[in-house]
């Protein structure tokens, strides 16, 4: 994981990236804006009291298709640091940093991390043939399909430690004064963050080599099945802006069928009607909702990351495991 001596250097890279000393931040919170809920809970479990976190993509939003208000754009012309995603995930983003005249410093969460390219069954970029299906069909999202690369990072705990470190870099040279609370909270993050990788292994470890295949809404779980041995399926593709064609649907339910596959899986920020069509004609039920990119408000099932990434490992460790058993 990363030292002390490896978020310093973050520190000073960031410190370059601010163009002005620290002691120009008007006293009081630093104000934060986060792209989506996922990192808006990062922000303050880092940061706590000494920053005021605003998410544009609120609880259960879906940030393909977004589209930025003019509150938004207020939002982030008034905050000291931006915090995105990073790898084309906030296709509007640069558009509203535009509207917005933001003056302060961007802080790109995926920042060192190595992205996992996107190549579907044949070797073809998988994106590319998305945005050509795009064109074909008159889609009119605004540009939410993503590019050569995975942006869904988030969902790898090893990855999400990448994440915090770069937060933590941009809240400390911002605010030198809380550079210790923060790296505190860093560290007890990280910490929870370990732990959690190594419950969610020993979940999946003892699973049988036919159990371990996932149908899901939308491409975005990538980066969890590499990290625990599980392949994931889709009929749509890394943004749920794009359209599943019929050929798509055609050879997933025929997979389902051929492969035994008992359940397939909502979620929270797709349109369930295809997957309860797939699941009809296959004889699949609903094995339960994963929360790929967004989490629930504060009274529902994932209020936080790591009640995300813990709900959706047990989620699917029940379904695959009774999987296993049913033969």
């Amino acid at each position: 994981m990363t030292t002390r001596r490896t978020l310093l250097k973050a520190v000073a890279m960031f410190a370059v990236m601010l163009g002005t000393p620290a002691s120009g931040i008007p006293a009081g919170p630093l104000r934060v804006v986060a792209t989506f809920s996922i990192l808006g809970d990062m922000v303050s479990r880092i940061g706590g009291e000494h920053v005021a976190v605003t998410t544009l993509v609120g609880p259960n939003g879906d940030a393909h298709v977004y589209r930025p208000t003019p509150a938004a754009a207020r939002a982030v012309s008034e905050a000291h640091i931006l915090v995105v995603n990073g790898l084309d995930f906030e296709g509007w983003l640069d558009r509203l940093i535009q509207a917005s005249d933001f003056a302060g410093v961007r802080a790109v969460a995926t920042a060192g991390i190595e992205p996992m390219a996107v190549e579907d069954e044949h070797g073809h970029d998988r994106d590319h043939q998305e945005g050509e299906s795009a064109e074909e069909h008159g889609d009119g999202h605004d540009g939410h399909h993503h590019g050569a690369f995975d942006p869904h990072a988030w969902q790898s705990l090893r990855h999400a430690v990448v994440y915090v470190d770069n937060i933590t870099a941009a809240l400390a040279t911002a605010d030198p004064d809380n550079a210790g609370t923060f790296y505190r909270n860093r560290a007890a993050y990280v910490a929870e963050i370990e732990a959690l990788d190594a419950e969610i292994r020993a979940m999946f470890a003892d699973l049988p080599a036919g159990s371990r295949t996932i149908v899901t809404s939308h491409d975005a779980f990538r980066y969890f099945g590499r990290d625990y041995g599980l392949t994931f399926i889709a009929p749509q593709g890394l943004s749920t802006a794009s359209e599943a064609s019929a050929r798509d649907v055609a050879r997933l339910i025929q997979l389902i069928r051929d492969q035994g596959i008992r359940a397939v899986f909502a979620e929270n920020v797709a349109d369930p009607r295809l997957l309860e069509r797939i699941a009809d004609e296959t004889g699949a039920t609903i094995g339960g909702t994963l929360y790929p990119g967004a989490l629930s408000g504060p009274d529902g099932l994932v209020p936080t990351y790591l009640d995300m990434m813990r709900h959706n490992a047990r989620t699917l460790a029940q379904a695959l495991s009774s999987r296993g058993d049913a033969r």
